[in-house]
């Protein structure tokens, strides 16, 4: 059964008539297709880029698929209509092609240093490893390889990088060869230096950026997805950390506090930024409209540039195509116009996936 919207189409800002025909999108009228958007302010579903369904609250893998299932549904449930998976310790390539599902962009489990990440969640290597490891992980995602780049070093107290800069230098370009773009996990100010002259293609998180890496950052395409909400329980961090690990409590504090100005620097400098919640683990699936309203409050993002970072914009850098001609049938539609009071994005009026409505 063919659907039609009607509607004010973003980021065109027009008032357009949709058909979605099965899971595409035509301009060309349908004859007697059934009407289910009149009114309102249309955007191709929205994109949580940072986002763990293989991660069951609490941390740790989750122990089925239809957990997995269950943990995407509540994104879904709030307009996003695909997700990119920064890494999962459980693999659930039977989610990909769902019709229920978000659309998966995903990584394979994260590349972690040896007893320094967070128990059960990354596959381990020491330096003479990795490179199997990158080749074995781009093989079990369908496009990404995720690193973490840095974590705590107990030896030293404070974060530090996961292996020698030419090791890491050599995972980058080992990922791009088996065909994979490569996502990285950094908070330690020389991680991020490494890892960005790497070549790598995002960055996560990225709260140790500096002015120059910002600027080689714009200049070369690389992505950043800062996980606001993640970084906001740096403090809880911290406090756990005060008494055993002074330094890193203090550095994890002094990242928090500078955080909104660096992401509100690679705004300016023209860094491509994409919305991502780190929802799994300590973070709550659901939460993209809440991590839209921080970039917008705290980085200072223009209500339009964060619709995009969300919407049109993500997709396309993940290869779902939008509100096009041919474009795929994802659609989530606002009573009013999110431009001008982003907070509407709390509450959809209408969710429409693969061609399908859910609400």
């Amino acid at each position: 059964m063919a659907l039609h919207v009607r509607g004010v189409v973003l980021p065109d800002d027009e008032v357009r008539d949709l058909w979605l025909v099965g899971d595409r999108v035509t301009f060309e009228p349908v004859p007697d297709a059934t009407t289910v958007v009149d009114g309102g302010f249309i955007l191709p579903g929205l994109v949580d880029a940072h986002c763990h369904p293989g991660i069951r609250p609490g941390g740790g893998p989750v122990g089925s698929l239809d957990e997995a299932r269950g943990l995407a549904a509540i994104d879904r449930d709030a307009g996003v209509l695909a997700i990119r998976d920064a890494g999962s310790p459980f693999p659930y390539a039977e989610l990909d092609d769902a019709e229920d599902m978000p659309r998966l962009a995903r990584a394979g489990q994260h590349l972690a240093p040896v007893k320094r990440y967070l128990r059960g969640v990354g596959e381990e290597h020491e330096a003479d490893t990795l490179l199997q490891g990158v080749r074995k992980q781009a093989a079990a995602g369908n496009g990404w390889v995720k690193i973490v780049g840095d974590w705590i070093l107990r030896e030293t107290g404070d974060l530090a990088p996961s292996w020698d800069a030419e090791v890491m230098r050599a995972a980058v370009a080992e990922a791009h060869v088996a065909g994979a773009r490569v996502a990285v996990h950094t908070f330690d100010e020389k991680a991020v230096e490494i890892l960005v002259d790497a070549g790598v293609d995002s960055v996560e998180h990225g709260t140790g950026l500096s002015p120059d890496l910002i600027a080689k950052m714009a200049a070369r395409g690389t992505t950043l997805t800062p996980t606001m909400i993640n970084i906001e329980t740096f403090e809880g961090i911290a406090s756990q950390a005060d008494g055993k690990f002074p330094v890193y409590a203090a550095h994890m504090r002094r990242l928090r506090r500078d955080f909104p100005s660096v992401v509100a620097a690679a705004y300016e400098a023209g860094v491509q930024i994409f919305i991502g919640t780190d929802a799994g683990g300590g973070i709550s699936h659901g939460l993209a409209a809440e991590e839209m309203l921080l970039l917008h409050r705290k980085a200072g993002m223009s209500a339009l540039d964060v619709l995009a970072a969300a919407s049109w914009k993500a997709r396309e850098w993940l290869g779902f195509p939008g509100l096009v001609e041919g474009g795929l049938a994802d659609v989530v539609v606002y009573p009013t116009d999110p431009r001008r009071d982003l907070s509407v994005v709390r509450e959809p009026r209408r969710i429409i996936l693969r061609g399908r409505v859910l609400l």
